[in-house]
């Protein structure tokens, strides 16, 4: 049987070994450990990488330890303004919908945009319609209120400041973000990347997780790509699409051209942050220059691996 792969993340950040209980660790390992197992099952029963990638991401958008559906955090009005982005490598079509309130699953939205509109990017009132036109399940705003994400927003407020990196429940700083890449039997790889985005955020801001090239990007030709950190910045290195050139244009393996974008290109910048990676060999990489990255991954005949940590 072919090969297949599949790897996922949960945000980068300050995440150390001092700053989590060993029950808020056992938490995200579990938590981690489901998302990972439920596209592994899809992908080792001859099922696409989109499928995968697309349930993985769709449960963590359900778990409200990550910022992403459920778990994310408060903008500036109290609300919740979340996005989504998903890549098929095979094709390079995309989806992604930005500033969406109030749906569970941002993930779902974007793959109806990709798969059932003529568009690759919606936002705001017109995407909730376009939602509701496919048949996607809203849910009031009490769904999506977690307690100490509104406690985040009301410290944010007091100090007048937009929160690039939020809190986790044991006080680290980290990025929120949830993302997935998978390659399938088919020889097929894609991406996908949800979150909640800024702690206070205003005025629509839109970070790097919907927008095609810096934080989500798949082609079967070089890589899939789902990154983690600090938006902007990932924005500006166009990250995502930068690692899948430095393999087309310059030859790079994967790693090579990760820690470039990671490791060099980013730092000098002031970017903090990681991603995962896969490519049509089923080769992974998961590189990020903050103190820890959730992350996992799991190939077809290996056991499966779970990190929060540096080292």
């Amino acid at each position: 049987m072919k090969k297949y792969a599949i790897a996922i993340h949960g945000g980068a950040g300050t995440i150390t070994r001092s700053g989590l209980t060993p029950e808020l660790e056992a938490a995200y390992k579990s938590a981690l450990s489901e998302a990972i197992e439920i596209g592994d099952k899809i992908l080792a029963e001859g099922g696409n990488a989109l499928d995968a990638i697309t349930e993985s991401v769709r449960l963590m958008e359900n778990n409200e330890l990550f910022n992403a559906g459920k778990g994310s955090v408060f903008n500036h009005e109290g609300k919740h303004e979340m996005d989504a982005a998903i890549m098929d490598g095979k094709t390079l079509m995309a989806g992604a919908v930005s500033g969406i309130r109030n749906l569970k699953h941002p993930v779902l939205l974007a793959k109806a945009i990709m798969e059932k509109s003529a568009h690759v990017l919606l936002a705001n009132s017109g995407a909730a319609d376009f939602a509701k036109d496919m048949g996607l399940e809203f849910a009031p705003d009490e769904y999506f209120f977690v307690q100490h994400r509104y406690d985040q927003l009301l410290v944010a407020r007091e100090e007048g400041q937009i929160v690039l990196d939020h809190t986790t429940p044991g006080d680290e700083k980290k990025f929120g973000t949830v993302g997935a890449v998978a390659l399938d039997v088919h020889g097929n790889i894609a991406a996908a990347t949800s979150t909640g985005g800024m702690t206070n955020k205003r005025w629509g801001r839109v970070g790097d997780s919907p927008i095609i090239g810096a934080g989500t990007y798949a082609n079967n030709a070089t890589c899939a790509i789902s990154c983690t950190g600090h938006g902007e910045y990932f924005i500006r290195s166009v990250v995502a699409y930068d690692v899948s050139c430095l393999m087309e244009y310059k030859g790079l393996s994967l790693k090579e051209a990760c820690d470039i974008v990671v490791m060099k290109k980013l730092v000098k910048l002031g970017g903090e942050g990681g991603l995962i990676a896969i490519d049509a060999a089923g080769n992974i990489e998961m590189p990020f220059n903050s103190e820890g990255m959730y992350r996992a991954m799991k190939r077809s005949g290996e056991d499966l691996f779970i990190g929060i940590y540096k080292d």
